[in-house]
């Protein structure tokens, strides 16, 4: 196949998939090439790991078709997993037995003999920093730790393409961090990576290219900063300490934005998106606000990120589901810019916004 010699290391078309009335996914394409970072982003729901599921050969897809270094999920799942890696978003390991034992098993489990399976393990014991705590049982390990040593394992079969899902969930920032630089020197040796995430600075900070992707369809695809681009122009941010103020504020703002200003109730964080206008709406703003009588803190110009993108996508944040199905918007400073950027984002979808309409 062409797919294995030269092309992406995962392809999919089409991918869809129900659970009774629920669509998990209701056409998804990704392209990733050999050695990069694609970041999947997009709320719990939107169909993330299910698309991990699919293209790690642990569900089969409704329809369309998937392949992993040229290898098709489905015809030729033991294939895939001979190729693969998998990192999900609860650590994978046997926590009564020892970090090196572990990993031992780990490599038995791949057919390895026992002391190749041994030096393997004692190998990514030292590249994760956890040789100190090899023989400790794993569940005297912190969540970093254990996040590490779950990582670990997925590597034990040397695989061409690693699949991590939400890695970094419910991680103290030290370990956040500690992760990242583990995933940036994979890369920096050939690894190709597909990394699902909530995070939106996690994506912006270690993927090639992005796809959002909520409610089961992939909404757009590109560099962070082509998603940026998106938006246009920078955004106008500032808090209201006086909560009942803030409708005041985004009445204020919105006289001098380009577009419909966003408020977060519970931070009292306005933003709105001014476009080219930098320092003069800076001016107006402070203007117009204290013409409102409206009392301000950080009020700031700053470039797009990609929450930005993601609230004119969507037009929510990207938010964590509750029980019962109820989500809440994550408590993050970015805003919705403009409508002009959601509309954009409209033609740009093309094919895509007409399936959601089927659906």
């Amino acid at each position: 196949m062409t797919e294995a010699n030269g092309g992406p290391a995962i392809i999919a078309e089409g991918l869809t998939k129900s659970f009774g009335d629920v669509h998990a996914l209701r056409g998804i394409d990704l392209s990733v090439p050999r050695g990069t970072v694609l970041g999947v982003l997009g709320p719990n729901g939107a169909g993330k790991t299910t698309a991990v599921r699919i293209l790690t050969t642990l569900l089969q897809p409704d329809g369309g078709r998937a392949l992993v270094e040229g290898r098709d999920v489905v015809r030729e799942a033991a294939a895939v997993r001979r190729s693969i890696g998998l990192a999900g978003q609860s650590a994978a390991i046997q926590e009564e037995l020892t970090g090196r034992e572990n990993l031992e098993i780990i490599g038995r489990l791949w057919h390895l003999s026992w002391p190749a399976a041994r030096s393997r393990a004692a190998e990514l014991l030292e590249q994760f920093g956890l040789s100190d705590a090899a023989d400790r049982p794993a569940k005297t390990y912190s969540g970093g730790m254990q996040r590490r040593l779950d990582l670990s394992a997925s590597l034990v079969g040397h695989p061409q393409v690693l699949f991590l899902d939400e890695p970094t969930t419910g991680l103290d920032p030290r370990s956040r961090l500690g992760m990242w630089d583990i995933i940036r020197s994979l890369v920096a040796a050939g690894t190709t990576l597909l990394l699902t995430t909530q995070y939106l600075d996690e994506a912006d900070e270690l993927a090639d290219e992005i796809v959002v992707i909520d409610h089961g369809l992939v909404i757009a695809a590109g560099t962070a900063e082509e998603l940026k681009g998106r938006v246009g122009g920078d955004v106008l941010e500032f808090t209201v300490p006086d909560r009942p103020r803030i409708a005041d504020g985004v009445a204020a703002a919105a006289r001098v934005g380009e577009g419909e200003p966003h408020a977060d109730p519970e931070t009292g964080m306005v933003s709105v998106g001014v476009g080219g206008r930098g320092s003069e709406a800076l001016v107006d703003a402070v203007r117009s606000l204290d013409a409102a009588g409206v009392e301000t803190r950080g009020l700031t110009l700053r470039r797009p990120s990609l929450d930005d993108v993601f609230l004119a996508l969507t037009g929510h944040a990207a938010e964590e589901e509750q029980p019962g199905g109820r989500r809440r918007g994550r408590r993050r400073g970015g805003g919705r810019p403009g409508s002009g950027a959601g509309g954009a984002t409209v033609s740009a979808a093309g094919s895509r916004d007409e399936a959601r309409a089927a659906s």
